[in-house]
């Protein structure tokens, strides 16, 4: 029984740490080192790591009717091992060069140079982080939509088949195209799978475990770029953190979603992605953006940055079809006033060519949804 357990939380760790983190060595491996941190590392692996299983997944769901979620799956652990191992590959080579590794972004950050009051601030800030962890594991929030998403994920461990099988009745069905395109419960099902651990448990205990930090990783990256000063760090964090506990005014709230449905597609998509987007932002256009970054590596300061806006756009696909509408809105109004401000026209052409897989998505959905109206 123990070696059992073992066994679930080293698979765990695999898929949900070791793989990520070295697909994120790829767009790592093209932004400038003053750039490169573990945060970024893990974070653009995610993203990367969903992207590629929106690629194997959506056309797995259309185009395969028997035993697609094994197809998806089979394709999905390909492409994933192959993009960790480039990953590694991409490390290991610009070590032999002499290359920067991972590094910290900036200097300063180490434990060891935290005040008394940074320290009593972070310590406050994991304690509100793991009095969240601790209410999203033991307080489990059960709503109406768990008897769609969690039982679509179930359906797909046990039987291998995507978007086949209506969840209320168990009976075979068309294809549901609101719900086809956005495969984020499948990718719990695989992750289900590869435990060996059923999708209910992975559902409403590991995802939370996994999806709240990552999403306050993403607020401290944020928090790098917007606060030039260290010490105004945790505060920010312990603000996001309240806001969060405290947000639950509406069941329509995101920091609800946030929290009593972290594992369902459109949670991830309002808590992750469209920040994600804002990070990239700042990333290519905001103002701390140093001469620097160009002169360390002259011709890949920023590669890594758009590949990982790409990464972006796509897992938007992966979580909810709107948030495919609403991402490319959002980086649309953005492009718009970045270029009038700026007066840079190729800003317009070079975020309208990381939205190209967004408009592929979109393109897709309204053909099959056409189709099936017919």
């Amino acid at each position: 029984m123990l070696m059992m357990y073992v066994t679930e939380v080293m698979n765990f760790i695999f898929w949900l740490v070791v793989v990520p983190f070295c697909i994120g060595m790829i767009p790592a491996n093209f932004i400038s080192p003053v750039r490169r941190s573990p945060g970024f590392i893990l974070l653009s692996g995610y993203f990367g790591m969903w992207a590629l299983f929106e690629i194997s997944a959506v056309p797995a769901v259309l185009w395969v009717k028997y035993d697609n979620f094994k197809a998806a799956s089979a394709a999905f652990t390909v492409l994933s091992l192959a993009a960790a191992a480039a990953g590694l590959l991409l490390l290991y080579r610009n070590g032999r060069a002499g290359g920067a590794g991972l590094i910290w972004g900036t200097k300063g950050n180490d434990v060891k140079s935290l005040s008394p009051a940074e320290w009593i601030e972070w310590l406050l800030f994991f304690a509100l982080l793991g009095f969240q962890l601790y209410k999203a594991v033991a307080y489990a929030s059960f709503d109406g939509d768990d008897a769609y998403y969690v039982v679509e994920s179930l359906i797909a461990q046990e039987s291998d088949v995507m978007y086949r099988i209506l969840p209320y009745t168990g009976r075979p069905t068309d294809l549901d195209v609101r719900h086809a395109l956005a495969v984020f419960p499948m990718w719990v099902a695989f992750m289900s799978v590869r435990a060996n651990v059923h999708a209910t448990i992975v559902s409403h205990v590991v995802m939370p475990l996994v999806l709240i930090p990552l999403t306050y990783l993403l607020y401290f990256e944020i928090g790098r770029l917007l606060f030039a000063e260290r010490e105004n760090q945790p505060v920010f964090m312990i603000i996001m953190a309240v806001f969060q506990i405290f947000g639950n005014v509406s069941i329509y709230t995101n920091e609800t979603f946030f929290l009593t449905r972290t594992w369902q597609g459109k949670a991830v998509a309002g808590s992750l992605v469209i920040p994600a987007l804002l990070w990239v932002f700042l990333l290519l256009y905001g103002e701390e953006k140093q001469k620097s970054d160009i002169a360390v590596i002259k011709n890949r300061a920023n590669g890594g940055i758009w590949m990982l806006f790409a990464f972006v756009h796509m897992t938007a696909g992966v979580c909810s079809s709107i948030a495919v509408f609403l991402s490319c809105i959002l980086t649309a109004l953005t492009a718009f006033f970045l270029a009038f401000t700026k007066r840079d026209i190729k800003i317009l052409l070079k975020m309208g060519a990381a939205c190209v897989p967004s408009v592929i998505y979109m393109g897709i959905y309204v053909v099959v949804a056409y189709s099936y109206l017919l």
